[in-house]
């Protein structure tokens, strides 16, 4: 079960934002994609959240829904919108407001959204799905959207464990933040302490907590059993009880990096709950985030789960040469 905002995306063309007359309509929010990702590994996915009574929100739903999401526990809000994201990609041009080619922008238009209304009254109503499930996904994106947000985040890592496991992304977004960026380091300590599965960006624990090295943030938070250190786009080091495992990424020619982190943490749970070794669970990680980079979409687009089972397997020799574009890339779809 993942747990966490929804976004409906409008994809500008390349170049001067104030040149796109059209703009394509896509699906984000962290915890949405990382469902996605679940799913299309074999594993049974829900998704908690709120969205606003209006065509984006219906959206939203249905995009899940279509792909294999449960979002019964989902629930509409009649006061709030649906949160919306304008995602401007630059095309080189090097003009004044253009971006470099590649590169893209998010324009967040979340305020008072209905998902910023998240609170324990959701936990409650999809109580049912909770109980049946093995492992509840949120990150701090979602303890930032409000005072009520954290409620109910912090709620979910009281929750007693009875074989569930919480996963947590750190995904620290300062801007969230406005009004309370005093308390959100202590916040997003308390949530890394008491999560069993957690996922770090190198540069944001180093904004959050003072350090980006993966050893000494093992030695500042030993409490989760699992936790995961993207150092750069370089290599992720994992920590599983004594186990220290250091993998490195693919080689691959990236498209746009939005999404890469959410399908990451998608490909090392599914693995997680595959029962694979923390070393492939690792290199499922990065296989998916790699189908991201490679896409133009939030949501990541797999391969076949055999075929990234398969590569995932291999010896070290043979992930060092593995090249994504000729290994899966010819299998990966974009919307």
């Amino acid at each position: 079960m993942t747990v966490g905002e929804g976004l409906a995306v409008l994809v500008a063309h390349p170049g001067p934002l104030e040149e796109s007359a059209t703009f394509e309509r896509s699906a984000g929010g962290a915890e949405a994609n990382v469902a996605t990702v679940l799913t299309q590994l074999d594993v049974d996915a829900a998704w908690i959240s709120r969205v606003g009574d209006d065509g984006f929100g219906r959206y939203l739903t249905q995009h899940l829904a279509a792909r294999g999401v449960d979002v019964s526990a989902v629930r509409t809000d009649p006061a709030r919108p649906t949160a919306i994201y304008v995602k401007e990609r630059g095309s080189g041009s090097g003009r004044a407001t253009d971006l470099a080619a590649r590169d893209s922008r998010m324009l967040y238009y979340r305020n008072g959204s209905a998902a910023s209304a998240l609170s324990t009254a959701d936990l409650a109503a999809a109580a049912a799905l909770l109980d049946d499930c093995r492992l509840v996904h949120f990150t701090g994106i979602t303890t930032a959207l409000s005072a009520d947000a954290t409620g109910l985040t912090e709620a979910l890592i009281a929750l007693p464990r009875r074989g569930r496991l919480i996963s947590f992304d750190l995904n620290y977004r300062p801007a969230l933040w406005a009004g309370r960026t005093g308390a959100a380091a202590d916040i997003l300590a308390r949530h890394v302490r008491g999560s069993d599965v957690v996922f770090l960006g190198a540069d944001e624990a180093g904004a959050v907590f003072g350090t980006d090295d993966a050893d000494r943030l093992r030695a500042l938070f030993p409490e989760p059993a699992q936790l995961i250190v993207k150092n750069n786009e370089h290599s992720v080091t994992g920590f599983a009880g004594p186990d220290r495992v250091e993998v490195p990424a693919l080689a691959l020619e990236i498209t746009e990096r939005i999404g890469a982190g959410d399908a990451f943490a998608g490909g090392y749970l599914a693995a997680l709950l595959h029962g694979r070794p923390l070393d492939q669970r690792l290199r499922f990680g990065h296989l998916c985030a790699a189908a991201a980079l490679t896409g133009t979409g939030d949501v990541a687009e797999l391969p076949a789960a055999h075929r990234l089972a398969a590569l995932a397997a291999g010896t070290e020799s043979d992930w060092a040469r593995v090249d994504y574009a000729d290994a899966a890339v010819a299998e990966n779809v974009t919307l």
